[in-house]
């Protein structure tokens, strides 16, 4: 299972959508999707 798997499974059991998890965030609802789809990859600090 990849980051963006993990990341979309989190997301669908808590019940929120991309644009909600983006707020808690604090980044873009499209930065959301790249990263459950493996577009883009979030740095391992």
């Amino acid at each position: 299972m990849n980051i963006g798997e993990v990341i979309k499974k989190h997301r669908k059991e808590k019940g929120i959508t991309q644009e909600q998890m983006a707020t808690y965030l604090g980044v873009t609802p499209p930065a959301v999707n790249k990263w459950e789809n493996g577009v883009s990859q979030t740095k391992g600090y």
